[in-house]
């Protein structure tokens, strides 16, 4: 029996453009035979207490929960640039998965990030960068995007080695450009394409 593998997508997007780049990420894991995405978002935060608002989303992805990231065979996580770290949603999420990083519940499963900016030189990498350590603490196994993608080579926006990028002011409004699509893309195959030669090694009690 061939393995199949769940990857999970948590975005968070308060304009629409990172969620854009989600659904090309789960573009590009459900063209891998075996892998289907499951994709979620995170409720805003308040700023005058720091509690998310719960309230199911009239439109959407559902709300991520920690059932979701335990069932999960890889993890996607997506957010907008804020001053060159995640958004303050995705990371009070992170912050609550303390009791999986104790029973080790990621360890040795792939993750990748994705971002978006408003400019050219808005924090892409840096906040990519800011989202792996917390991955790193849980044990998984980071992926990024090789230079043998030809988009990164080519593109004239997003797009870059720790993971998949859009700028906003780059293209015409509410769209991606080719490049940061295809490599939306690239990212999400990989990730599902490592997922898959990873739990089929893993032995069958971990499954």
């Amino acid at each position: 029996m061939s393995a199949t593998a769940e990857i999970l997508v948590i975005y968070y997007s308060r304009h629409g453009n990172t969620a854009r780049l989600a659904r090309q990420v789960c573009r590009g894991i459900e063209s891998m035979p075996g892998a289907t995405a499951k994709l979620r978002s995170v409720p805003p935060v308040t700023a005058e207490n720091e509690r998310p608002q719960r309230a199911v989303p009239a439109e959407g992805a559902p709300w991520a929960s920690l059932e979701d990231l335990a069932a999960c065979d890889g993890l996607i996580l997506g957010s907008p640039t804020r001053f060159g770290n995640m958004a303050a949603p995705l990371k009070y999420f992170l912050d609550q998965t303390g009791s999986l990083w104790a029973q080790g519940t990621l360890a040795d499963r792939p993750a990748a990030a994705f971002t978006s900016t408003q400019t050219m030189h808005g924090g892409q990498e840096s906040t990519l960068l800011t989202m792996l350590l917390p991955l790193l603490h849980h044990g998984m196994v980071y992926v990024g995007l090789p230079f043998t993608e030809s988009a990164l080579n080519n593109t004239r926006s997003g797009g870059t080695p720790y993971g998949a990028s859009h700028v906003v002011s780059a293209v015409p409004q509410d769209e991606l450009s080719e490049e940061e699509a295809e490599l939306g893309r690239a990212l999400g195959k990989r990730v599902a394409r490592i997922a898959l030669a990873l739990k089929a090694a893993r032995p069958a009690t971990r499954q």
